[in-house]
């Protein structure tokens, strides 16, 4: 995998460069989760999507820095530095907390005057649907717990104390982030909206992933694959030839 590529920000990485491409996607990872987690996904749209994957703060090579525990706040921090990037065709793909940073992100975007040409809102509800979670406010093992049950973490990580305890904090801010985000009625998207969602996900039911609609003037459609929180690992190839087929539509219909 490669390092930070030349000329971009230590907010995000390149694992399949391809400068050639003539539109880009921007992913975002789940709460927990890394830049590394699109690394399939980048070996797999190259070279006719330029993959770019956001690195939050506290993870990775970036554990020495305090994670950002607030979604609006971090949205603010990424807009900072994808302008740059935003110098063709962007789309953004985010899952679960992914899901919201990528939607604050375009928000922001779109005031000024930079429109995506699509998002995917992946294993997310709605930002104005909310619950009542508090994760973020449970002891260590209650958290590690919480991740057992998504089974988005590696069991071997799980098993290694000293290799947990090194990731909780990231993870339990990353908790906090989604679990006191409060959507802020306003300005809404104008970009298409395609979200993906597990027909089996604990975290959103398909009706509150429908409540997407709410949150764009353009095109809303939604797509219901089998299994949990963590279809797009599961469902792979299914949900690679969605991007691709979205994608190209986006492209040639913006």
């Amino acid at each position: 995998m490669s390092a930070v590529t030349e000329n971009l920000s230590l907010w995000f990485r390149q694992f399949h460069p391809a400068p050639a491409a003539p539109l880009r996607l921007v992913c975002f990872p789940h709460a927990g989760g890394a830049a590394t987690f699109y690394f399939p996904v980048a070996r797999a749209l190259a070279p006719g999507v330029d993959v770019v994957a956001v690195q939050y703060p506290g993870r990775q090579d970036r554990r020495g820095e305090a994670c950002v525990d607030d979604i609006e706040r971090l949205a603010d921090l990424v807009v900072a530095e994808l302008r740059p990037l935003c110098d063709r065709p962007v789309a953004f793909f985010g899952h679960s907390m992914g899901a919201m940073v990528a939607y604050e992100v375009a928000r922001r975007l779109e005031a000024e005057g930079i429109v995506p040409i699509g998002l995917f809102a992946s294993g997310r509800r709605a930002p104005s649907t909310r619950r009542h979670e508090t994760v973020h406010l449970r002891d260590d093992d209650g958290i590690v717990r919480a991740l057992r049950e998504l089974s988005g973490t590696d069991a071997a990580v799980l098993a290694d104390d000293e290799l947990v305890r090194m990731i909780l904090p990231a993870i339990r801010g990353d908790y906090k982030a989604v679990e006191t985000y409060a959507h802020t009625p306003g300005r809404e998207l104008t970009c298409p909206v395609h979200v993906l969602i597990g027909q089996a996900d604990e975290m959103s039911t398909v009706d509150e992933a429908e409540a997407w609609r709410r949150h764009t003037t353009g095109p809303c459609t939604v797509e219901v694959f089998p299994g949990g929180h963590f279809f797009l690992v599961e469902q792979a190839p299914a949900v690679l030839a969605s991007l691709r087929a979205r994608l190209a539509d986006w492209r040639t219909n913006p």
